[in-house]
């Protein structure tokens, strides 16, 4: 599964905070949307990494993280706070 994926990758992050939602079911219809979800993804993260990074900085190295996971999804929406 992606999600298991995901949050593997964002271990290494040391996060106090992990929570990934497949909201693809609220997509049904839209573009990307792929029968039997994992298409549209909100991740919510607090991590002692993002001290001193701009938003900016904290979801490009969220992205870096993932890496070639992204492209597999359609939709990601990210909460990235300090902890």
């Amino acid at each position: 599964m992606i999600a298991d994926k995901m949050r593997a990758r964002l271990a290494t992050l040391d996060p106090t905070q992990l929570e990934i939602s497949d909201e693809s079911e609220q997509h049904r219809g839209h573009a990307g949307f792929r029968e039997g979800g994992e298409s549209h993804f909100h991740i919510r993260i607090a991590s002692p990494a993002f001290k001193g990074l701009s938003r900016v900085q904290r979801h490009r190295l969220v992205h870096a993280t993932l890496g070639d996971i992204v492209p597999q999804i359609h939709a990601l929406s990210l909460d990235l706070s300090e902890s």
